[in-house]
């Protein structure tokens, strides 16, 4: 899968439920799940971290289909071919 298939996933599945949400709520949840993956970085506790980098991961996506930015051309945008500084 990539990335814009994973972002039609997310928008396939949530859309509905993250644009009655709000913009300003499902950010929130993604600062959630955020502190989520710190608590297990912390922890070393790898099955969390893989659970909740995909957790951040997909509320990442969700935000990206609530503000209609295409995540992957973004990222192209920003850092392919990379950039030196």
């Amino acid at each position: 899968m990539d990335l814009k298939q994973a972002q039609r996933l997310i928008r396939e599945r949530f859309y509905e439920r993250d644009s009655t949400r709000g913009l300003y709520a499902t950010f929130t949840w993604f600062i959630e799940e955020v502190g989520e993956l710190a608590d297990a970085i912390i922890k070393v506790d790898k099955a969390s971290i893989e659970e909740e980098l995909a957790d951040v991961f997909a509320w990442l996506l969700s935000i990206a289909n609530l503000l209609n930015v295409d995540l992957e051309e973004a990222f192209k945008s920003k850092y392919a071919p990379l950039k030196h500084e």
